[in-house]
């Protein structure tokens, strides 16, 4: 579940996003869910991108989770490394 604004410009390859989405699974054998905050900026066409776990949203045993998700888009297909820390 989530929920995304975006914006583009009169500059061609300019544009910003913002996202919060809910993730539920398992990490680690550990099941919960947790919240993702995207910040996405193209400044004539060079992104930038952040994506972080929302501190404390962590829920169950997933609960004190932190991280971020990088996500890279090579040829067209996106390719996803989360690098997190459970306590």
């Amino acid at each position: 579940m989530g929920e995304m604004l975006a914006a583009g410009t009169a500059t061609k390859g300019s544009a910003g996003y913002v996202a919060i989405e809910r993730v539920t699974g398992t990490l680690q054998g550990r099941k919960g869910s947790f919240v993702l905050i995207h910040m996405g900026i193209m400044s004539r066409g060079v992104p930038s991108l952040t994506v972080q776990v929302v501190p404390d949203s962590g829920t169950d045993e997933l609960t004190g989770l932190s991280g971020r998700l990088a996500i890279e888009i090579s040829n067209g297909q996106h390719h996803y490394s989360f690098d997190y820390a459970l306590p």
